[in-house]
């Protein structure tokens, strides 16, 4: 898209100080949008925004208020919410009988209650505006969810299964969302592959200690069988992301879109 394909557009990231978010915002910010960063870390908030000239906004998705709080801001300063991206989340790889109550409880906490909380926060706000055009919906709402809440997953599901529930609970809960706001809000996820990312080196090195096999085995493995011959890079999220903040997109709702190299198809 062109140096202004979101010229003016409202955008609020979660979980936007680092990882995916941050390209996510650098992103829409550098194609004109006037972007709202937020994360639970108030360092890499302040950070991201400052790098890109923008508003920081340290949040904690798991709290109603901040959410809310959130939003607000977003709205006192624009006048308006036209995308939310709710994309703050966790990662953890532990054996399936290793688990605990807390592990579950901070998992589905972050990535599938705090996922509803940014929504319906965005949610509220949007169903008070006017569209920015005659006929296009009054606001866009993108989920982060992953193929890992798909079928399958190979052998990292027993290592990942409360984040493999958390995802396709977000999955299920975009559509949801998209039911209950149709035709005035678009809700539609994004499902990412193997992404090169600080939280996909982490969890290699995790499961490489956990199968006794050398740093970066895994991961090699990994990306052996992905058709598209590469792992995916956080842009390359951002170029769907960008897709469905547009105009082109507003017939689009419901959808959880796989964008992974050709891992999983359907």
């Amino acid at each position: 898209m062109s140096a202004t394909a979101h010229q003016g557009l409202v955008v609020v990231i979660t979980g936007s100080g680092q990882g995916i978010g941050r390209v996510l915002a650098q992103r829409f910010a550098r194609e004109g949008a006037r972007v709202i960063v937020s994360d639970i870390d108030p360092h890499a908030c302040t950070q991201t925004a400052a790098e890109l000239d923008t508003v920081g906004v340290p949040a904690d998705v798991t709290q109603a208020e901040d959410c809310a709080r959130l939003v607000e801001k977003a709205t006192t300063l624009f006048g308006r919410l036209d995308v939310m991206v709710c994309n703050a989340g966790i990662m953890q790889l532990k054996p399936f009988l290793e688990l605990d109550g807390s592990d579950w409880d901070r998992m589905l906490s972050v990535n599938v209650k705090g996922c509803f909380l940014s929504l319906q926060a965005a949610a509220r706000q949007m169903l008070q505006q006017t569209p920015l055009a005659v006929g296009r919906p009054l606001g866009k709402i993108i989920t982060m969810a992953s193929i890992a809440g798909r079928p399958g997953a190979g052998p990292i599901a027993q290592v990942i299964p409360h984040y493999r529930a958390s995802k396709a609970a977000v999955i299920s809960l975009t559509q949801s969302a998209a039911m209950t706001f149709a035709p005035k809000i678009t809700v539609n996820a994004i499902c990412p592959g193997l992404v090169e990312s600080d939280m996909w080196r982490r969890m290699d090195a995790d499961w490489t200690a956990l199968q006794g096999l050398a740093t970066g085995e895994i991961w090699s493995q990994r990306i052996a069988g992905i058709p598209m011959g590469r792992p995916q890079s956080p842009e390359d999220i951002a170029d769907l992301a960008g897709y469905l903040a547009s105009p082109q997109s507003d017939y689009m709702t419901g959808q959880s879109i796989n964008i992974d190299g050709g891992l999983m198809m359907n």
